[in-house]
């Protein structure tokens, strides 16, 4: 195709290659939304008959065709060229999801030659890999060889030191050693080549080889990253592939270092292009031979990027893992978290980090739990919304529950199984049924508070002068006639290293993303969790008005990991050019990724008069963006649509006194002892408030059918809850009522956040008080004492 006339300013792509969906989105220099396409697994490749984009089998087993992201990428650059001219494409960001690619030896060590008057598909068919379907995130096969790796290096605090992390199903050491034990000897034998699912991408962008970013490298359970003490000042040392575990992998010496060959070298400088655009994307789709491609990296590192977290952040993600991501300020690996080189740094940056706490037991026992006590996740939210804290309105008789269906990382790794406790004491099931959907949303963020507690205890998140509380109240704490403070004698007191009633180490503020959030209850559990606001971007505010309950945004609403992307293709395009004219980066107000990307969104905030950003491409460009804030003080929504506030009210109020009437519990009562609507205070108050008329009015467009992937895997089983007090699930289900966007600040406005619930620090001393017991059961689970 020959490339069209250059009209127009300059645009960026970001890709992310997801479970259920390729994605693209398009910004252009001042960071608006110009356009979004994407290619859904399972509607528009249905011959590969996948389910959210990937096959289960009975077991831990989840994988993916290879071929079929070929061919989707063939579909999505035919829907870019349809739609878009791309001679203005300027930059290419991306991301992928964490998976192998494992190519036969035949086309290494050149990559293949490409024709561009054929597609991909045609060219690259699936016996070019030597493992058609490769495993996925989800996957936990290889947790047994993750914990057995472990094992050998000594334990888990001697594997994080060495190599950075402890053990996990998603290590690519662990997933190696799995198919050399596992899988048929001709899958390892005929193997030229393995790349990350986001190498892979870059490098059928490129046309060659991409070498894996630093940040993937960490994670792979093999790389040993030295620290900027190794080398000059900001300037990374050099880090290298640990020769001892590729060998305890390949079961040999030899076979070590013919891993080391598959891997290929490490790229540690992530603040620079990786190369221009093949020629085979210029002839056959009309792409400039100019086209920067920059490094791709994680799809939950381009999110991560996409939020412009500053050092007080937290950004907490719902999904099949959960994941809490925070700022770092130095390298010390320990068994408590993940630990990353930031992915967009640059060169005269000092070294940043990235620490990440994650859960694999996160969308599925959500999904198992609303199909085993409620009939919608409607009805799901409205039951978290108006049980207590802690499943009961008494102080010593709180419910804790721990859903743990898959193997986890430390120091869950060992334990497996459904447990409930009531004042104390291992029960089969709660008395009170309707507890079970915020118990165990409650263990789940629980969770998160406590091992970030242990976590900013080694010093990893730097000095806690910078973690501002923002407008948080700041209540000191009590101190003794001589003036010392005593709250360390609280903790000690209570048997844990630190104070549960102390929040200023905590969180200014919480960013969340992925469907659970859409939940008001889950964004309310959050904040008083952490004694924090959370905020949520607001193209996921608007896109949950439309469909609430899946990962997938809606159609025409962009990705975060492909935002990320978009973003990082922007950034690196203005340093380059910024070089090429004479000047140096940093010359003209390119700093680092965050201060670049927050002065670009001020810009266009003040260009533009205050309009928020458009956050899909149903909207004009310049009109209203949708869940941005204008001056903080009047609701960002304009005219919505009264349904929502009326739809299917009837038939949850019908759900849960039926719930009521199952249990033995007068409908006018809430819970054991007479717990009423009307003494729910302030819980009830602010889920009327939230869950109030918000159903967008606006309407999706183009060919694009609506993704497969729920919030959860749809468990249409028809059990019933245990002890059969509730009967057989029946598949409709109800509208779900998502957050809508509070009063936010210019602040956060500009770059695209919108708050969705407020502090409280009521509710968070109510959960302090929880802590230490949560802690002491979680440490029976550890030890195999229940």
């Amino acid at each position: 195709m020959a490339p069209g006339p250059k009209t127009g300013p300059a645009l960026f792509l970001g890709l992310e290659l997801a479970t259920d969906q390729l994605r693209a989105s398009i910004v252009d220099e001042s960071l608006e939304l110009v356009g979004v396409e994407c290619v859904d697994f399972d509607t528009e490749l249905p011959e590969y008959q996948t389910q959210g984009g990937i096959f289960t089998t009975p077991g831990d087993a989840y994988t993916t065709p290879v071929d079929m992201w070929v061919k989707a990428l063939d579909f999505l650059l035919e829907k870019l060229t349809r739609n878009h001219d791309l001679t203005r494409i300027k930059s290419i960001g991306g991301c992928a999801q964490h998976a192998l690619v494992w190519w036969k030896s035949t086309p290494i060590p050149s990559f293949p030659a490409l024709d561009p008057r054929l597609p991909f598909h045609s060219q690259l068919p699936p016996n070019t890999f030597s493992l058609p379907n490769t495993p996925v995130a989800q996957d936990t096969s290889a947790h047994t060889h993750a914990l057995a790796l472990e094992a050998l290096l000594g334990g888990p605090d001697l594997m994080a030191a060495r190599v950075g992390t402890c053990a996990n199903a998603s290590l690519l050491a662990a997933q190696l050693l799995r198919v050399r034990e596992s899988w048929t000897s001709d899958v390892w034998s005929r193997t030229g080549k393995i790349q990350l699912a986001s190498q892979f991408l870059a490098s059928m962008v490129v046309g060659e080889w991409v070498n894996m970013g630093e940040s993937e490298a960490c994670a792979t359970g093999m790389w040993v990253h030295a620290s900027a003490g190794a080398g000059t000042q900001g300037s990374p040392g050099l880090g290298r592939w640990d020769e001892g575990v590729l060998e305890i992998v390949g079961g040999s010496r030899e076979e070590g270092r013919r891993i080391r060959t598959w891997l290929g070298d490490v790229e540690v400088a992530s603040g620079r292009k990786v190369a221009h655009i093949s020629r085979y994307l210029c002839e056959r789709y009309g792409f400039e031979s100019d086209t920067i491609v920059t490094p791709f990296t994680s799809d939950y590192l381009s999110s991560y990027l996409s939020l412009c977290p500053s050092p007080g952040d937290a950004v907490l993600s719902f999904g099949p893992m959960d994941t809490l991501i925070t700022p770092a300020q130095h390298y010390l690996p320990t068994r408590l978290y993940s630990l990353f080189p930031h992915p967009a740094q640059d060169a005269s940056e000092k070294r940043r980090y990235i620490a990440m706490l994650s859960s694999r037991n996160a969308d599925v026992p959500r999904a198992l739990v609303r199909d085993m006590y409620t009939k919608s996740w409607s009805a799901f939210d409205r039951l978290v919304a108006i049980v207590p804290p802690g499943g009961s309105i008494g102080l010593d008789d709180k419910l804790f529950s721990f859903w743990l269906l898959q193997g986890d990382s430390y120091p869950l790794s060992h334990v497996k199984g459904i447990y409930r406790f009531e004042t104390g004491i291992k029960v089969n099931e709660f008395r009170d049924l309707r507890a079970n959907p915020r118990c165990l949303l409650e263990s789940q963020v629980l969770s998160f508070r406590f091992r970030w507690s242990k976590m900013i205890a080694t010093g990893v998140l730097g000095s806690n002068n910078n973690r501002s509380r923002g407008n948080v109240a700041q209540t000191p704490g009590p101190t003794s006639p001589q003036g010392q403070n005593p709250r360390s004698n609280i903790a000690s007191s209570l048997g844990l290293s630190f104070d549960p009633y102390d929040y200023s180490p905590l969180p200014a503020r919480i960013l969340v993303t992925g469907a659970a959030a859409n939940f008001p209850s889950v964004a309310n559990l959050a904040g008083d969790v952490f004694n924090a606001p959370v905020f949520m971007p607001s193209t996921q505010v608007d896109s949950a008005q439309v469909v609430p309950h899946r990962n997938a945004p809606a159609a025409g609403f962009p990705g975060r990991a492909s935002l990320g992307g978009a973003y990082f293709a922007r950034w690196i395009w203005g340093k380059e050019r910024s070089s090429a004219i004479g000047g140096s980066s940093t010359g003209r107000g390119l700093g680092g990724f965050e201060e670049e990307i927050r002065r670009l969104h001020g810009k266009r905030w003040v260009a533009s008069s205050g309009t928020p950003l458009r956050t899909n491409v149903n909207t004009p460009v310049g009109g209203n963006g949708g869940s941005g804030a204008n001056s903080g003080t009047s609701t960002p929504y304009g005219h919505r649509s009264g349904l929502g506030s009326t739809v299917f009210v009837e038939e949850e109020e019908e759900e849960v006194e039926e719930m009521e009437r199952a249990s033995g519990i007068l409908a006018s009562s809430v819970f054991a002892g007479g717990f009423a609507d009307r003494d729910l205070g302030r819980d009830i108050s602010r889920m009327r408030t939230l869950t109030g008329s918000t159903l967008d009015t606006v309407t999706s467009s183009g060919s694009m059918g609506p993704s497969t992937t729920f919030t959860t895997p749809d468990l249409n089983s028809g059990a019933g809850s245990p002890g059969g007090g509730v009967g057989a699930v029946v598949p409709q289900t109800t509208t779900l009522t998502p957050v809508t966007a509070l009063p936010t600040s210019d602040a956060e406005a500009q770059i695209g956040l919108a708050k969705v619930a407020e502090a409280d620090v009521d509710a968070f001393m109510t959960y302090a008080a929880i802590v230490p017991e949560y802690c002491r059961l979680e440490g029976m689970l550890c030890k195999s004492l229940v």
